[in-house]
This record gives structure tokens, sequence and C-alpha cells, in this order.
């Protein structure tokens, strides 16, 4: 996320949305203010989103179940280690890199970039060759 004042400030954001039967859904999130000074850390650690989870455990309260994209912090060796001593009340599963069957549009948008490029074949194969 981009931050609208002056400099080059970027604000990373992480959150979880969190649901449980009979209660209203919420929202639990943090934010890292980035000022681009020496040392500073531009984004999150594993370490931030264990705390992260944590806090969302203690929340509304009972087990949790994360789905998750294949971002680098999310495949850490202490993230994996954090989920599997907490296993009793936390569960993790990692989407598939590409699943056609979550993206519906992927299969018309396939199309389309196919007839573009049959297009510049066409076109290309049209000019009269240079003398």
């Amino acid at each position: 996320m981009r931050v609208g004042a002056r400099g080059s400030g970027r604000a990373p954001t992480a959150g979880m949305a969190c649901y449980k039967a009979g209660e209203r859904s919420r929202l639990i999130y943090a934010i890292r203010e980035y000022r681009g000074r020496k040392d500073e850390p531009k984004g999150f650690s594993w370490r931030d989103l264990r705390d992260l989870t944590v806090r969302a455990r203690i929340q509304p309260g009972g087990p949790i179940v994360l789905v998750w994209d294949n971002l680098r912090l999310h495949l850490t060796a202490g993230m994996r280690a954090f989920i599997t001593a907490k296993a009793e009340w936390l569960t993790m599963f990692h989407l598939p890199t590409y699943a056609l069957d979550l993206n519906l549009q992927e299969g018309s948008w396939s199309l389309v970039k196919r007839e573009i490029g049959n297009l510049a074949a066409a076109r290309t194969s049209l000019r009269s060759p240079e003398p």
C-alpha cells in the first residue's frame, strides 16, 4: 500500500478475516510504517505473521484455519515450525501456485491471449520481405 503523503513512505499491511459461527466477522490486521530509513525493515517478517496469528487466536478464541498463498514468508522454516508446534489449534492450507478452477476468468483469458498471438503472427507474415 502506498502512502499518499510527502516522501517515499510505504505502509505494508497484513490481515486476516476471522469468522466464527454465530458471531460477527472480524478483520485482524497489522500495519508497518516504512519511511526508507537505514536499517528499517521494509515489510513483515515471519515472526510478525506469527504474532498476528496468535492475536487472531486470542480475539475470537477457538481453533484457526489459515488459507495462505505461496508468499515466501508463509513458507519459511520458522513459520512451518510454529504451525507444527501449534497443531492443536492451528490448521494451515496453502493455495496451489496455479489453479484454473479457482480463477474462472483465466480460461477465457487464455483464449484471448492466444488470439492476440495469432493476430501478431499473421501481421508479421503479411509483411513483404526486406530487400
